[in-house]
């Protein structure tokens, strides 16, 4: 699973510790770490109303982005953009000559990369030519799509609009972003030019930044200290549910084909929910009492610029220590490894098992597969450190990453159904990596920046992993698309867990480092409310 939307993945695991600093007592602090994503019921209806209003608007921001990874070769076929592949020649060919087509009659299961060969292709005992070079969704411009035209303003709007979150009505700010990439995915389906898509999704992506930024903070001040974590745990299963729905509107709508239109009505039917629910939001969601404002004049009558400076030099220096430096190197390894395979995952089958219907399949894998994986990693984490330290985090992060290698080359290596099936233990035992590395970064700051820390980071390892499928291109012109995905699939898996292991040489001194240097900045801040959290944070 893509970690892209990693943005805050078990962000409660960052509530846990957080709130250590707001004196929380040791039994609420248990309550909190044992707590299922049940336990949201014990809270106020209206509030889990809501929240199940943002968990609708979460898997449709991840529904609208991946909607692209899974219907690229259709799209490109009709706006004309991409690499181009052996093909059959029209639909009544279609599904009996795939394989033939599609494979290199050289016999080495790669696909047909020769375009004369490909035209004078034909059957067993036949003379009719079936297979014709055309676009098969890859290349530079699909990756373009995919990674840069995105995530690049996706991550550096997320700054702005988080501030705008402590400022504005939020949620007319999240209804705004939700209307907006609604807008976005829908207009996509009209589009008839390349820069038509390049532009949609740009905006799409200013329109995506803002909805966990304004959900988190909304959830805050609806739901209790002790339930927020949970709270946020459902908040976060949108990522595995419109991941998961992306394989399914993608695969069996483009099939059906509705008026010879199959792709513009993948984008189409998953715009018009969000329509709905920005209205159904608008008619019935109330904007909640900042949780804040109880300190509001504590920390007025404190010298904010100093205080600011402080804080900055202190991320500065935080950020520049070498556990911290080889962490975020290792986390945006890792998130490179995701976001290649889940833009890459339906072209990939697509080329080589083209008979294979990838929404059977990737439907729900990554739904069951990487909801189990967050929950275990958080599980094994924190009982792994109540004997063996703090350090025993890293070692979780460190062999999740070692074990699940190799069944994500397996999904590469074997022919369906098996590589999916390889895909299960990949996405359970892979995905753990998320919210411990997020609960790492948080022990090691500093508690008075550790909410501009876990932006920092988020950004960084968004910004690297976000813009590796770019080298996909390449690589597949040099080698294959099966090559280059097990270098940057499997491959990444490996070498963020070698990136894991070197964090581990300097991480004593440097959490020796943070206690030491949170002294200098404390005599600046406010007392901190007990009861609703200060703004510390």
């Amino acid at each position: 699973m893509p970690t892209f939307c990693i943005s805050h993945f078990r962000f409660h695991a960052c509530r846990r510790f957080v709130s250590l600093q707001r004196r929380l007592t040791s039994n609420q602090l248990e309550r909190m770490a044992s707590g299922s994503c049940l336990s949201v019921f014990k809270a106020d209806g209206y509030a889990v109303y809501v929240l199940f209003l943002l968990l609708g608007t979460y898997l449709l921001n991840q529904l609208d982005r991946y909607t692209l990874a899974v219907s690229s070769q259709p799209m490109a076929q009709d706006i004309h953009f991409g690499d181009k592949g052996c093909l059959p020649y029209n639909s009544t060919f279609s599904s009996e000559y795939k394989d033939f087509c599609v494979k290199s009659e050289k016999g080495s299961g790669e696909p047909e990369r020769n375009k004369t060969t490909c035209e004078s292709k034909t059957p067993h005992n036949s003379t009719q030519h079936v297979c014709t070079w055309d676009y098969d969704g890859t290349g530079s411009d699909y990756q373009i799509l995919a990674g840069p035209v995105f995530i690049l303003v996706y991550t550096i709007s997320g700054v702005p609009l988080g501030f705008c979150a402590g400022v504005f009505h939020r949620r007319n700010l999240i209804v705004f972003c939700l209307l907006l990439w609604s807008t976005m995915t829908l207009l996509t389906g009209f589009a008839t030019k390349y820069w038509h898509l390049v532009v949609l999704r740009f905006i799409l992506g200013i329109g995506e930044a803002g909805c966990t930024p304004f959900a988190t903070s909304l959830i805050a001040d609806y739901f209790p200290e002790t339930l927020r974590g949970s709270a946020f745990g459902v908040y976060n299963w949108g990522i595995y549910i419109g991941y998961s729905m992306a394989y399914a509107f993608g695969n069996f709508i483009t099939q059906a084909n509705i008026d010879g239109k199959g792709w513009r009505w993948v984008f189409w039917i998953a715009a018009a929910p969000g329509f709905v629910l920005g209205f159904l939001m608008l008619l019935t969601m109330k904007e909640p009492k900042r949780s804040e404002t109880s300190n509001t004049q504590a920390i007025v009558t404190h010298p904010q610029r100093e205080l600011l400076r402080e804080k900055f030099l202190l991320l500065c220096r935080t950020f520049m220590r070498p556990s911290l430096l080889i962490l975020f190197v290792a986390g945006s390894i890792r998130n490179a490894g995701g976001y290649v395979w889940a833009y890459n995952t339906q072209p990939y089958f697509n080329k080589y098992y083209p008979n294979t219907n990838v929404g059977e399949y990737m439907s729900w894998i990554p739904l069951v597969g990487g909801s189990f994986g967050v929950v275990l990693g958080g599980f094994i984490s924190d009982r792994v450190i109540k004997n063996r330290g703090f350090y025993a985090r890293v070692w979780v992060l460190l062999f999740s990453q070692i074990i699940a290698a190799p069944f994500a080359a397996g999904a590469l290596f074997l022919k369906p159904p098996w590589a999916f099936i390889s895909l299960i233990p990949s996405n359970i035992i892979g995905e753990m990596w998320v919210g411990v590395t997020l609960t790492v970064v948080v022990e090691l700051v500093p508690n008075t920046i550790r909410s501009p820390a876990v932006a920092g980071y988020l950004f960084i390892i968004s910004i690297i992993g976000g813009n590796v499928p770019l080298l996909v291109p390449p690589l597949k012109e040099v080698t294959s698309l099966r090559t280059a995905l097990y270098i940057l699939y499997p491959g990444l898996y490996l070498l963020s867990s070698v990136f894991f292991l070197l964090t581990l040489s300097s991480l004593k001194r440097d959490m020796r480092r943070a206690k030491e240097e949170e002294e200098v900045i404390k005599p600046l801040l406010p007392e901190t409310s007990t009861e609703h959290g200060g703004k510390t944070l």
